[in-house]
This record gives C-alpha cells, structure tokens and sequence, in this order.
C-alpha cells in the first residue's frame, strides 16, 4: 500500500487512542476511588454532536459487505493514479479468491471499475472530436474497462492499465464502427472497406496513380467481385441531403434539382407491353383504325373520312377490335 493509505490509518489510530480517558489508579488502600462524571466542556459537546450526526449517516448508508484482508479504501476521487494501482492489485488478489455471484464477489468488482474509471476518461478523450456526445463515449468504455476486469489474470505479470487499454480503446472503436454509418452494412464489408482504403493507398504511392480493381484484388487476396462489393459499400458511410449546395464548380444545382420527374405512364407499361403481340396479330385496317382514334385522337367521322366508311361502320370495328383484345388480356391473365 502507498504511504498516503499508510498515513491516513495512522492519524485513525492515534486519533482513536487520544479520544479514549485514563482509566483511575488505586488509592493506599488499593480501592480505586468513584470517578465523578465531570461536566461536558463546550468542545466535548461539540464533539459529541459530531458523533450523533456520524452515526446517524452511518444508519442511513447502505450496509457494505465485510471483507476480510481488504484495506480501507478512500474516496475515489481523492485516490491517485499511484494508489489505484496498488489498490487494484489488492484487489484483483482478493477477487481471485471469491466466487462469482455473491456479495463481495460484486463489491470488489465494482469497487475495480470505480477505481478505474480514469482509464476510460483518458481513453474517451482521444475521441473528442468525434460528433457523438461524451457521455455516450466514455459508457461505452465503460463496457470495455468490464470485459477488461474480467479477463485479467494476475498471473500473466502484466499492469492492469496496459492490458485494459487496448480493450477499452477497442470497444470505443467497434461503437463507431456500428452507429457511424449512415446506411447499415454488414460488419464484413466494413472490414473491407477499411482494407481496401490502407491498400489503395498503399498502392497509389507505390504506382504513382490510382490502382485498378485488378490490383486491388491481388494485393487483398480476394476476388474482383468483393472489391467491387467493397467499393460500393463505402458509399454507404455517409449521406448527402438531397438540399446540400453544390460545390462551387459544380453548374448543376442542387441534387434534388436533378431528381427526375415521376412518370405516370410507367404505372400502364405492362398493359402496353402485354397489348403489342395482340395488336400485332390485329388486320391492317384494325391496326389503322387503333391508331387514328387513340394516336392521332380523331373522331369516329374523321375516320370514316379517312377511310371512305361510314362512322357507325367505324364504331363496328372499333368495338370488335376492342372487344378482342379485352379477351386476350383475359386470357393471358
């Protein structure tokens, strides 16, 4: 244990004897005289409602579990960085030798992540810059400074600090990894997408130009498909508003300026598509009059014109050719 923890125990015993009276000697005839209770001195009574009001917080705290061979652990803020190593030493002994689930096995590992907690600060604190709040940062370290307690082993001969880090620093990574993409990949191809940005880079130094998806693929080990996969997955890590202004080269407006229009003739192209075969098998003059009256929008007079036929013999052969293909739709259905 550090000198300070040694200290403070010691000012406890001292201050633990001094507050205890003499005890009276005997008398010459070896009886030991009636002590009178003197009168309480104006600071006695101060310190007895010190006493009071101590023991009534006590009551009120919850009840602790006693644990035998542990020392007596200050506040946490005021604990060192020297103190909580040698304190989470102590501590990881003891631990080995609870078993999981009960009391104190609980209270030792708390008190470790208390004790700790430094380590995620400093570990959350690389990450600052990142869009998401700190808060949310340092509970996901959190996370890790847990899994990092319950896999250290003494016996390996390695600082608490320097096996938690990386674990901490890791679960911190993996949080952005999974909440930082704005469209929701798989965890493969976010891998990939890493690769394949640290060996184009690689490559583009070495080539003195931007390397080919052949090239890629051979320097990964993968198929020309996964990188393609690859690539089309990294645009999935950020978005751009559909009201984003361009750049200032850029002469085509805004992206939701370009968006085409909506068709509604794409709601009838499989009744058109379905109707060509029909139309196809249909008499030329069938086929004419089709198109004088829904192409050219002519009348049925305007037709019989055309075609030097009466407009009721125009409106028979409307309605005939109509009436064939309505059933061969029919029957196609």
């Amino acid at each position: 244990m550090s000198p300070r923890l040694d200290e403070m125990r010691t000012d406890d015993t001292r201050q633990h004897t001094s507050s205890t009276p003499p005890s009276p000697l005997p008398d010459a005839t070896g009886h030991i005289p009636s002590q009178a209770t003197p009168s309480p001195s104006p600071s006695a009574q101060s310190l007895s409602g010190h006493a009071d009001s101590a023991a009534s917080d006590l009551a009120e705290m919850p009840e602790m579990p006693e644990i035998d061979g542990l020392p007596e652990i200050p506040p946490f803020d005021e604990v060192g960085p020297v103190d909580a190593r040698a304190l989470s030493k102590t501590l990881f002994e003891r631990l080995e030798t609870l078993e999981e689930g009960t009391h104190e096995f609980a209270y030792v590992r708390n008190t470790l992540v208390e004790l700790n907690l430094a380590l995620v600060k400093f570990a959350a604190s690389r990450f600052r810059s990142r869009s998401e709040p700190m808060e949310d940062i340092v509970q996901v370290g959190t996370i890790g400074l847990i899994k990092a307690i319950d896999r250290f082993e003494l016996s390996r001969g390695v600082e608490f600090p320097t096996f938690a880090m990386p674990t901490i620093v890791g679960e911190i990574k993996r949080f952005f990894r999974d909440t930082s993409w704005s469209v929701r990949v798989p965890r493969r191809l976010q891998e990939l997408r890493l690769d394949l940005a640290k060996a184009g880079d690689e490559l583009a130094q070495k080539l003195d130009r931007a390397p080919t998806v052949s090239e890629l693929a051979e320097r990964l080990g993968i198929t020309k498909d996964e990188v393609v996969e690859g690539m089309a997955a990294s645009n999935a890590y950020t978005a751009s508003s559909l009201d984003a202004q361009p750049e200032e080269d850029d002469s085509e407006g805004a992206l939701a300026d370009r968006i085409g229009y909506e068709d509604n003739g794409l709601e009838g192209i499989e009744y058109v598509e379905s109707l060509k075969p029909l139309i196809a098998e249909l008499p030329p003059r069938d086929r004419k009059i089709l198109s004088l009256r829904f192409v050219a929008n002519m009348t049925q007079s305007e037709i019989g014109e055309e075609l030097n036929i009466s407009q009721m013999h125009v409106s028979r052969l409307l309605s005939r050719t109509l009436g064939r293909l309505r059933k061969g739709l029919m029957v196609e259905e």
